[in-house]
């Protein structure tokens, strides 16, 4: 993006870029968001009601009192040159139809996973590889989870051998920062492998 100053000399203006954090319900994309976002996050939290236990599972997350019902939003600045938008979706089945109007204009997004419910991670996987979107996978290590390996969780979700995989605190800011770069490493990695670029 350039605009031009009041001198008539090229000014260039930082690039904004919007990446997804996807993902089960419960396995930390409100957390996540809050913890890279420079600025206060906006979030769209309602109260779990006794109305949800019907149709929500809280194996594994027993302790979960709030869903997140349209987004999350944050936004964090790399370097002078380039700002992340983020946006977490919600995790239910019954909000997934918001997930293709977030995903416009997407560069790309984190699938972010919970070891204790891996098959939750499907919806999302799918998602994006139905729809061209690149993604990374960041396993969440919860206190107490079973610990697999990166090829153990590449089979479990039939991933492609080029996806990457990264464990991540989703509370600590530097950690999920870690999962942000490692998203726009795999998408520069695939712009320069399409340009015909060495990586």
């Amino acid at each position: 993006m350039v605009s031009v100053s009041s001198e008539s000399s090229f000014e260039v203006t930082a690039a904004a870029v919007k990446v997804l954090i996807a993902g089960g319900f419960g396995v930390g994309k409100t957390t996540m968001v809050g913890a890279v976002s420079e600025v206060a996050p906006l979030r769209t939290e309602e109260v779990l009601s006794e109305r949800s236990e019907a149709v929500d599972d809280l194996s594994g997350v027993e302790a979960k009192t709030t869903t997140t019902v349209a987004l999350d939003f944050g936004r964090i600045t790399l370097n002078p040159d380039l700002i992340l938008y983020v946006f977490g979706t919600p995790g239910q089945e019954r909000f997934w139809f918001l997930w293709d109007e977030l995903s416009r204009g997407a560069l790309g997004a984190i699938v972010l996973a919970d070891t204790r419910r891996l098959d939750n991670s499907f919806a999302a996987v799918d998602f994006f590889e139905n729809r061209g979107i690149h993604f990374v996978v960041a396993v969440n290590c919860f206190d107490g989870a079973p610990v697999y390996t990166e090829d153990e969780v590449r089979d479990a979700l039939d991933l492609d051998p080029s996806t990457p995989i990264r464990l991540c605190d989703a509370r600590d800011r530097d950690s999920s920062k870690a999962v942000l770069l490692t998203l726009l490493e795999h998408l520069m990695r695939l712009a320069q492998a399409r340009l015909g670029l060495t990586v």
